[in-house]
């Protein structure tokens, strides 16, 4: 067994998207080959309905997998084939973007007007990066949960572990998404495919992932609320744990716990021509994709 090795950190930065929805970047637009097979992610996490309601009306995909995890609040999302669904708190969508797809998310509160969830985008390879469009909504109550004595919690959105596979399926990239709980003061360790590359976003709480002499601490502050989105962008939290080669990733939790999403996927090694939500393998495929979504022939299927 061998511990993979921590080798760069970031915190996400404050950016404003869609019709004007606060969130903060973890990564994305930087160098495609560190993250792949994924492209960006972004946090979307706040209590005031100004910052976040006007979501992101309709805008088009093509070439990539679109992840949305909600854990507070909902997302009425719709599209042009017609599709409508309401993701709830705990739920997740899988969007396969494919050929294209033109869609809307909404974002709305919970009672207290909070709203937390994240959207992951993976890439396709080129073979099917023109396939048809595809949904997997996943109910909050359909993810397995793995659970152990000392209190780690582990939700299994895709992928498999410790015997539990989740309930997304049929993704290019082999891909394992975690939602991982692990109670203050307790290490834990997490096999990972090792033709895959890791990476782990710690949303609450504190801690220490390292290898067997090289210790890496990650401090994340409490849970920001309102207004301090522009006030506390600089103070260490929202951290993305970037892996070296191994099997294995060790954590050991701080005095508040930690609280963090583990994603892994193999690596599509091919060329990325990307302009904002379209992703190609040429500069030529680009063009003809907004060629074609400025003369109406951009949806291929339905």
């Amino acid at each position: 067994m061998t511990f993979r090795p921590v080798v760069a950190t970031s915190h996400a930065q404050p950016a404003i998207e869609g019709a004007g929805v606060h969130l903060h970047r973890v990564f994305g637009f930087g160098d495609p080959s560190l993250t792949d097979p994924f492209l960006m992610m972004d946090d979307f996490r706040n209590d005031d309905p100004r910052l976040y309601s006007k979501g992101f009306p309709w805008h088009p995909h093509r070439g990539i997998e679109t992840i949305t995890y909600v854990l507070d609040g909902q997302v009425e999302h719709a599209d042009s084939l017609g599709n409508r669904g309401v993701l709830g708190a705990g739920a997740v969508q899988w969007m396969t973007a494919g050929a294209g797809i033109l869609h809307q998310e909404m974002p709305a509160g919970n009672e207290k007007g909070q709203m937390h969830g994240f959207q992951l985008w993976a890439n396709l390879p080129s073979a099917l990066k023109m396939t048809a469009p595809r949904y997997q909504d996943i109910a909050g109550t359909d993810i397995p949960v793995e659970g152990d004595d000392d209190g780690t919690v582990v939700k299994v959105i895709t992928g498999s572990f410790r015997g539990k596979t989740g309930p997304v399926d049929g993704i290019a990239a082999s891909p394992m998404l975690l939602d991982v709980s692990v109670p203050a003061g307790r290490r834990k360790v997490l096999p990972v495919d090792t033709r895959a590359n890791a990476l782990a976003y710690v949303f609450a709480g504190s801690g220490t992932f390292r290898d067997a002499s090289d210790p890496v601490g990650i401090k994340v502050e409490k849970e920001y609320r309102g207004q301090e989105l522009n006030i506390r962008d600089q103070s260490g939290n929202r951290t993305l744990v970037r892996f070296g080669s191994g099997d294995e990733i060790t954590v050991q939790a701080g005095d508040e716990g930690i609280r963090f999403l583990l994603m892994t996927g193999r690596p599509i090694e091919e060329p990325v021509a990307w302009h904002g939500p379209i992703v190609m393998n040429t500069q030529t495929e680009l063009q003809q994709a907004f060629r074609e979504l400025n003369n109406g022939t951009f949806i291929k299927h339905g």
